[in-house]
C-alpha cells in the first residue's frame, strides 16, 4: 500500500514562507510524475510537478514564488513556498502517479493533505 504523507502546512503571515513536504513510502525514482495541487473553495490545481526526468511545470499562480525538489535518499518531495498571499490559503496534497506494466496503465496515489492559511 503506497501511502504519501504531507507535512509542513500551518499559518503565515503575508509575505511570509512555508516549506512543505511529501513522504512517500515507495521509491521516488519509480513515478512518472509527481505533483503538489491545492485545493480551496471547491477549486482543485496544480501547483507544481516534477517528472521522472526532472521536468518541473508550474501553474503561473505559483511562477517564481514556488520551488518543487525531492531528495530521493529520503523519498520526499518538497514545496518552497516564498513571498505568499492570502489567495494561496488551501488544503496542500502530494500527488504521484507511476505506470505500472507494459501496456502503460498507470496508477495513482494522493496524500491527505496539508492545510496551509495566510493572514492578510
Amino acid at each position: 500500500q503506497v501511502q504519501l504523507t504531507e507535512s509542513g502546512g500551518g499559518l503565515v503571515q503575508t509575505g511570509g514562507s512555508l516549506r512543505l513536504s511529501c513522504v512517500i513510502s515507495r521509491n521516488i525514482r519509480g513515478y512518472d510524475v509527481i505533483a503538489w495541487y491545492r485545493q480551496s473553495h471547491g477549486k482543485h490545481e496544480l501547483v507544481e510537478k516534477i517528472t521522472k526526468g526532472g521536468n518541473i511545470n508550474y501553474a503561473d499562480s505559483a511562477k517564481g514564488r514556488s520551488t518543487i525538489s525531492r531528495d530521493v535518499v529520503k523519498n520526499t518531495v518538497f514545496l518552497q513556498m516564498n513571498d505568499m498571499k492570502p489567495e494561496d490559503t488551501a488544503l496542500y496534497l502530494c500527488y504521484a502517479v507511476r505506470t505500472v506494466n507494459v501496456e502503460g496503465a498507470t496508477r495513482d496515489y494522493w496524500g491527505q493533505g496539508t492545510q496551509v492559511t495566510v493572514s492578510s
